[in-house]
């Protein structure tokens, strides 16, 4: 974990401006302290820890993080120090309509807030689920204390009959399989029995694990946090131990700006890539990089996309689950092979460079992590495409397309939202075929409103009878990283804002060609002129609360989705507990 060497002094801890000295202010904080039970001897002079759990009773992924807490704070108190866990939401995946991305940023300056307005000196962050990761890690990014975070870690592999089941991907793919009359409600009854079997996220290389292993990466997790099974006594102990270390950072003043530069930021893109993971990741680490003062963009991740290939076998894109990988050596034995991709001398939380953290990683086995002669692909799984469609840039995550359609011409049909796409996606007078191009738009950041996970677009049940399982599907919205096929999603500007995709008509001809890394309508520009001087922009979704304040200040998909006067540089003044 590191060497703790105790750099500060006592009164040298942000805790002490509440807590230390001989005012009318620092009386009454302690007086409250006793009204809380805690004894002076307790908390003065320690690094005070706060525990941002995200556990609730409404979050399956979360749901064992009520007792991690206690791990946790077992690890500051023998490390000397005192902490307090304060509840911050909790961003439910499966639950939270219409989609918890609309609720990020919200979580995000929740995060920032807290740790910037109570006697604290370091923060443990706990999350997991898809947007929790992101958010806690904006949030503590802009306040800049000393951080660590604690991954809600994967859920156990999933069963049915002789198969083995990926949450979110078999959900789809099974799903499918009754639309096409495959199989019947009794089999849906025990699918739906065993596909979730243990607390913590998607077991997948979906928006969770690509996500918590982006946090490893940037070293702000204990090495090999992020691949335990949230079941596994291991995460029991890597709870414990990362409650410890945080108290040796706060003593060293190893702050998450110290961890945060360029050069990490780019190991977590060459990370995600290698996993084969989420085109969620695009945003949310241009987002992240942002409250880092570091401008990522689209390009930077298809330009490394070029030299970095896929080594986990996983789902989606892949054969395997995370509790495999975990056993194959978890992320840190696909580090090791990808060491000279990386920038090794980075500081990590754990007190040693990246490279020091690998010196004893392993691989086990090399069908589930890849050696570098033998990829399950040369190139990583994430694709930006551009042209007059997408002028701001589209992504693909081609790794779990049909290869067959990564080169594909067809004719448009077009669903002005989801609730068109539910109506009309079987009508059998759309002539609906399997090259055909099906196009959802009103499905952005502002259009969704959030983004939500609407990008693998239903194949029509006649073509599903058919066999159809893979069709060219182009939309401005996310898609769950557990989720497979040719989806094109995060088409920029969105269609909501008057970007192209709203001027895309029934018929339209348009061409999807990955490896030139071009998505274009073939319509003329004097007929797109056309059609823009006709466009009329939708009225506003919101027009008081929360809502008015994300439609007021959200950013397009390019940008990070992040709100414009969070992602911006400027002062924050520290507040003065005297």
């Amino acid at each position: 974990m590191g060497t703790t060497v105790a750099i500060r002094k006592p009164e040298d801890l942000r805790s002490h401006r509440w807590f230390g000295g001989d005012e009318l202010r620092s009386f009454s904080h302690r007086a409250r302290a006793r009204q809380l039970g805690y004894l002076p001897e307790e908390h003065l002079g320690k690094p005070v820890i706060a525990i941002l759990n995200t556990w609730s009773d409404i979050n399956p992924c979360h749901m064992h993080l009520r007792e991690r807490a206690e791990q946790v704070k077992r690890g500051v108190w023998q490390a000397g120090g005192f902490p307090l866990e304060f509840p911050v939401a909790t961003l439910s995946e499966t639950y939270q309509k219409p989609t918890p991305m609309l609720y990020r940023n919200l979580l995000a300056m929740e995060t920032e807030e807290i740790l910037r307005s109570y006697p604290v000196d370091g923060a443990v962050l706990m999350g997991g689920c898809d947007k929790t990761t992101p958010a806690l890690l904006m949030g503590a990014a802009s306040a800049g204390l000393p951080a660590i975070f604690v991954p809600a870690g994967p859920m156990l592999r999933g069963h049915w009959r002789d198969q083995t089941l990926g949450s979110g991907t078999d959900m789809w793919k099974y799903w499918d399989e009754r639309r096409a009359g495959l199989i019947g409600d009794a089999e849906l009854a025990e699918l739906e029995r065993g596909l979730a079997r243990s607390p913590g996220h998607c077991m997948t290389m979906g928006t969770a694990s690509t996500m918590t292993s982006a946090a490893e990466v940037l070293g702000l997790t204990l090495p090999g946090a992020a691949s335990i099974p949230a079941v596994d006594s291991a995460h029991h102990r890597m709870a414990a131990a990362s409650g410890a270390r945080i108290v040796g950072q706060v003593w060293e003043d190893l702050t998450i700006t110290k961890i945060l530069d360029r050069s990490a930021y780019s190991d977590a893109i060459t990370t995600v890539l290698a996993l084969g993971g989420s085109t969620n990741a695009l945003i949310h680490l241009i987002a992240m990089a942002g409250r880092s003062g570091i401008g990522l963009t689209p390009a930077d991740f298809d330009a490394l996309a070029r030299r970095v290939p896929v080594l986990a076998n996983i789902r989606p894109g892949g054969a395997w689950l995370m509790e495999d990988f975990y056993y194959a050596g978890g992320l840190p034995g696909l580090l090791s092979r990808l060491t000279d991709l990386l920038h090794v001398d980075r500081v990590t939380v754990s007190g040693q460079t990246l490279g020091e953290t690998l010196a004893e990683a392993r691989v086990h086995n090399d069908d589930v992590i890849r050696p570098r002669d033998n990829p399950l692909a040369a190139e990583g799984g994430i694709a930006v495409l551009r042209g007059n469609l997408a002028p701001s840039g589209a992504v693909i995550k081609h790794i779990a397309a049909a290869p067959e359609l990564l080169a594909h011409t067809g004719p448009a049909v077009v669903f002005d939202d989801y609730r068109d796409l539910k109506k009309r996606i079987n009508d059998p007078s759309l002539g609906i075929t399997a090259d055909s191009v099906l196009v959802l738009r009103g499905s952005g950041p502002l259009g969704g409103p959030g983004m939500p996970e609407y990008g693998m677009l239903p194949i029509p049940d006649h073509l599903l009878a058919q066999g159809v399982r893979d069709m060219v599907r182009i939309s401005d919205a996310r898609m769950s990283g557990t989720s497979y096929g040719a989806c094109v999603l995060h088409v920029a500007p969105e269609s909501h804002v008057g970007g192209p995709l709203a001027l895309v008509r029934d018929g339209d001809l348009i061409t999807l060609d990955v490896p030139g890394r071009v998505l274009r309508l073939e319509v003329g520009d004097a007929e797109l002129d056309r059609r823009r001087a006709q466009w009329t922009a939708p009225p506003p979704r919101y027009e008081r609360g929360y809502g008015a304040l994300y439609s007021d200040h959200i950013t397009q998909a390019d940008e990070g989705c992040d709100f414009d006067f969070l992602a911006r540089s400027g002062a924050t003044p520290e507040p003065d507990p005297r």
